[in-house]
């Protein structure tokens, strides 16, 4: 909001003294529609530099964890977090910055098993970072909330649409609920949206003939969703390059 602000002030200004020089308003228009343009794409990129720099240093952070150490991974994740949360006044610069940063918190702490800590940040967070989506509906369907997981996971595949995992998920958690039909119907639009996806292809014939619907394919990223443990034991999500995403 404040770099809107400033760019639409910046504008404002040069319009106004192109006037105060003796030239007609419409003058100024043209300038300071430039000015305005071109201060609010550099203003909003700086933004989005400040916290790509604390994206790197949580990552970092969570890269350094010792998986063996549980102690020591939870104080990290809490440290994290808190790096998180620090930068959180970024959202009153920038449109968007405050509802991906919640974003990131909530996968955190959902990766950590602190749903109620995830779901309230979840709350803040904007539809198009689908992976949170997913999240969010991973906790609704185990709460046994439907209606709820239903349209979390349509935001998901709404802007997640080239992310086969996220129409898979949705179909999967249709499936436990005994919803076979709609869970064609998911997996049909996952395949029109990505019509060279052979693991969605094979996952909508499974379904069609009947088979269960298996979600090796994408593994290790679905274990991130909660909803199946592996069968043997895998290192931390932040170990070997399996980290949170962080979009």
């Amino acid at each position: 909001m404040i770099n809107l602000l400033l760019a639409l002030g910046a504008g404002t200004v040069v319009a106004v003294v192109i006037k105060l020089l003796g030239f007609p308003i419409m003058a100024g228009i043209v300038p300071g529609t430039l000015v305005f343009l071109g201060l609010y794409v550099v203003l909003g990129r700086r933004s989005f530099m400040q916290l790509q720099v604390v994206m790197q240093q949580v990552q970092a952070e969570l890269s350094s964890m010792n998986p063996s150490n549980k102690k020591e991974q939870q104080v990290k994740a809490d440290k994290a977090v808190k790096m998180l949360e620090a930068a959180l006044p970024l959202g009153k610069w920038q449109f968007l910055l405050e509802g991906e940063v919640y974003g990131q918190i909530g996968m955190i702490k959902f990766l950590f098993k602190d749903f109620e800590g995830a779901m309230a940040a979840f709350a803040k967070t904007g539809p198009r970072n689908y992976f949170a989506r997913a999240m969010q509906a991973s906790v609704l369907f185990q709460k046994k909330d439907f209606q709820g997981m239903e349209k979390s996971f349509e935001d998901a595949v709404k802007h997640g649409k080239k992310e086969g995992l996220m129409w898979a998920a949705y179909a999967w958690c249709l499936l436990q609920n005994k919803e076979s039909e709609k869970a064609l119907k998911v997996l049909a639009r996952g395949v029109e949206a990505n019509p060279s996806d052979e693991k969605l292809k094979s996952a909508l014939t499974a379904v069609q003939n009947d088979k269960r619907l298996k979600m090796k394919a994408w593994e290790p990223m679905w274990w991130q969703l909660g909803l199946e443990q592996p069968t043997m034991p895998q290192p931390q999500f932040f170990q070997g390059g399996r980290r949170p995403r962080f979009r």
